[in-house]
């Protein structure tokens, strides 16, 4: 009979052997969620003459057609494909149910009127007071929602104190999220010649309970005159789209090769 020892060596090394295995395997991108913020009767920000709802909406499609027509062997989904309202539990419960890969939200963001750039927040504690600003405004949302108490624990978005919950929060996929936000950051610089105002972490309860690399992006700020016009414009939205589907490509080609 096996000593306790040679039974618990043998157990130790297969564990190993299996986990080894795992993490072995080929990574590769398949499966896109991309999400368009607010909706329906959640317009989101508002400019002088535009909702966030509606620009949001826009960049998503053409997003989905650039990944369909340069990387057909991706497959895309849509957590809205018109202007309804979808509730932030349920787009994330969206790209978990079909194990996506990576998750996509498109967001304009609102301040000051001399505030402008674009921002991309990957999920994690605030680190300044702006960033969470950003995160109230977005996670506002839920106000709309018929269960927010039951679906969020009871987390309101208006009380500073709820968001230390994010502080127990370590996302297993916060360095591919990094990555991709980096690269989308990148593209709005380079392509675009956008200003950036960098990559960020913060609370989004629509990116808290994805399983998968995901990034929230604030494509500029809709209370800024000239990125309201630059939004609003089909050069401004293809090129947005663009960007973003460019530093797709790029973390794709990155992950597939490692």
């Amino acid at each position: 009979m096996l000593s306790k020892f040679v039974c618990s060596f043998l157990f130790i090394s297969l564990f190993f052997l299996s986990f080894d295995i795992k993490n072995t395997k080929s990574v590769t991108l398949k499966k896109i969620v991309i999400d368009a913020g607010h909706g329906g009767k959640d317009p989101g920000c508002n400019g002088k003459y535009s909702k966030e709802k509606d620009i949001t909406l826009q960049i998503a499609l053409q997003l989905g057609e650039l990944l369909k027509n340069n990387l057909p062997d991706i497959e895309v989904v849509y957590t809205r494909k018109d202007d309804n309202f979808v509730e932030l539990h349920d787009r994330a419960a969206i790209a978990n149910k079909i194990d996506a890969d990576l998750f996509i939200s498109i967001h304009v963001n609102a301040g000051p009127e001399q505030f402008a750039g674009t921002e991309t927040y990957c999920m994690g504690l605030h680190k300044s007071e702006s960033n969470m600003q950003v995160a109230q405004r977005e996670n506002s949302s839920i106000l709309m929602e018929a269960n927010q108490k039951t679906n969020y624990d009871g987390f309101d978005p208006n009380k500073p104190e709820s968001y230390i919950m994010f502080s127990l929060y370590q996302s297993a996929n916060l360095s591919n999220s990094m990555m991709l936000a980096e690269k989308i950051e990148e593209e709005f610089k380079s392509y675009n010649q956008r200003y950036s105002r960098g990559v960020k972490q913060a609370g989004f309860l629509v990116l808290w309970k994805t399983t998968m690399p995901a990034v929230l992006i604030e494509t500029g700020f809709l209370t800024h005159k000239d990125e309201e016009t630059y939004l609003n414009s089909e050069k401004g939205k293809i090129h947005t789209a663009y960007g973003i589907y460019s530093a797709i490509e790029d973390y794709k080609q990155l992950i597939e090769a490692e």
